[in-house]
């Protein structure tokens, strides 16, 4: 199971967002500034109040750092994805268009 302490307003979390959406990954949020209880938990589990915070019980890992849990995220859960080729017959490079 995956769990992620944010901040809606973070543009860290909007980060790792970006990564869980493009994964269709199943998430439970836990927005630290909608509840103090989350903001409590969050001290307990990592010890600090910092967002984004991922834990995944799954794989017995928790961490911080919007760069560290998107690449886990993707290494984890991403499937491999085939190079893009520059198209140079077409109007928009293909590795361009995200």
């Amino acid at each position: 199971m995956l769990t992620l302490y944010s901040k809606s307003s973070c543009p860290f979390c909007r980060q790792v967002f970006a990564v869980i959406d493009r994964l269709s990954l199943e998430v439970e949020i836990k927005d630290i500034a909608e509840s103090d209880a989350y903001a409590a938990e969050l001290i307990e589990k990592g010890g600090k109040r910092q967002v984004p915070y991922l834990i995944d019980t799954d794989k017995d890992v928790a961490m911080y750092e919007s760069d560290d849990i998107a690449s886990y995220l993707q290494t984890t859960y991403g499937t491999p994805s085939k190079p893009r080729v520059h198209n140079a017959g077409s109007a928009t490079c293909v590795a361009c268009e995200g």
